[in-house]
């Protein structure tokens, strides 16, 4: 075994005192994401009852990222809707103790033969079951917006906050990272913050749980059209529940190359299916507003991430390629959302 491996056998070692023989083989880093470093692993070990083999996930803090985010958070995310109509892995491990790999980290199981990326779903096969898998989608939204976060006990975990105050939190905070991280001038997101300045929403009928990132690229789908998991609930906060619907509705998630929100189904469609299954209704002028913030909201991501790998935080290319690639839809989408591109 690697030394990454070993230290991971002792970590799970302890954490399963019924366990002999412990083993962790296989582990391998995963590119694509950029908030944690993410390695897959089999996990083996012996029990009175027989061998337990297990695929596991290990998802550890980095030494930079695209955003700062909280891993018990992530994690408290996963417990919370394990078992819901909200699929999601099993979360099975919270390390906060530097000590055991060199940063915090937690362990979640392994959905394997299912596929996330959003180039590979809008083509064959999954493109004849996109009318399925956008239902699903944001079915499954309505049902994170429609949980109580206390009963699942995330209050714990989040942040509360006021439903008059959600908007201002989400501003303020995305408004700070590109003060603090902006490499050169972003006239404009500057110029959709003062509209959103300008233009505050109505509060939501109830704060709910907000994923932050949820968009084609971030379940896992099978060759059925079934959707699988709901992933990446790093940025997972309470807010308004427009917040999700708009991110996912963002121009620069079409991937077809078309209209098609996430590259799965008409914007139209899309809230319907929200609607429907959060029993909410999408204001269409609050709507717009958690619209144009995700354009804020998304360079603030790109920025940042373009700032740790130019300081040499993290050298994972994907951060400069967001930087440049994104940025620069995101500023178009962003004009598209205020009326000044057609």
């Amino acid at each position: 075994m690697s030394n990454l491996e070993t230290r991971l056998a002792a970590y799970v070692a302890s954490r399963v005192p019924e366990a002999r023989d412990v083993r962790v083989s296989g582990l391998d880093r995963l590119f694509g994401g950029a908030s944690r470093e993410t390695y897959r692993f089999v996990l083996d070990y012996d029990t009175e009852g027989g061998r337990v083999s297990r695929r596991l996930i290990l998802r550890r803090d980095p030494a930079g990222s695209l955003i700062e985010t909280e891993r018990a958070v992530e994690f408290g995310a996963y417990r919370a809707f394990h078992g819901t109509p909200v699929p999601v892995p099993e979360a099975l491990w919270l390390e906060e103790d530097a000590s055991w790999l060199d940063h915090p980290f937690f362990v979640m199981e392994e959905l394997v033969g299912l596929e996330a990326s959003p180039q590979a779903i809008i083509g064959s096969p999954y493109a004849e079951h996109a009318e399925s898998i956008a239902r699903q989608k944001w079915t499954i939204l309505g049902e994170i917006a429609r949980a109580d976060p206390i009963a699942l006990g995330l209050d714990r975990v989040m942040t509360p906050v006021a439903p008059q105050e959600c908007w201002q939190r989400e501003l303020l905070r995305w408004e700070r990272v590109i003060d603090d991280d902006e490499l050169c001038p972003q006239p404009v997101i500057r110029a959709a913050i003062r509209w959103l300045r300008r233009n505050p929403p109505p509060p939501p009928a109830r704060v709910s749980v907000v994923h932050a990132d949820y968009r084609t690229g971030n379940f896992l789908c099978d060759t059925d059209g079934n959707i699988r998991a709901i992933l990446d609930w790093e940025m997972a906060h309470l807010g308004d529940p427009l917040e999700d619907l708009a991110w996912g509705l963002n121009p620069v998630w079409r991937w077809a190359r078309d209209e098609r929100a996430g590259g799965l189904a008409t914007r139209d469609v899309a809230i319907a299916h929200w609607e429907r299954a959060s029993g909410l209704r999408a204001d269409p002028a609050a709507l717009h507003w958690w619209e144009v913030f995700s354009s804020v909201k998304g360079q603030g991501i790109w920025v940042s991430g373009a700032k740790e790998f130019s300081f040499g935080a993290n050298q994972d290319p994907i951060l400069a390629l967001s930087g440049w690639l994104m940025g620069n839809s995101q500023d178009r989408a962003a004009l598209l959302q205020l009326g000044h591109l057609s």
